[in-house]
């Protein structure tokens, strides 16, 4: 990621972590408030944005550009 990406994939690349641990607090709060439908939701989230990093690193994104140049 270049140092002035400011689009919605940059910056989301670069808190990925964050936004990880953020979704699955959210999660764990819907839970526990009886919530299981809700929490699904945001756990399958994260496991998108996570199965997406997982497939970019390893440069099987269909050729979509990654960061550092495309793929």
């Amino acid at each position: 990621m270049g140092d002035n990406d400011e689009s919605v994939a940059g910056v989301a690349s670069l808190y990925l972590g964050n936004l990880l641990y953020a979704l699955e607090r959210c999660a764990m709060s819907l839970e526990a408030d009886g919530q299981p439908d809700g929490a699904a939701f945001y756990r399958g989230l994260a496991r998108k944005l996570a199965e997406a990093r997982g497939r970019e690193r390893a440069g099987l994104d269909g050729g979509m550009e990654t960061p550092g140049g495309s793929a």
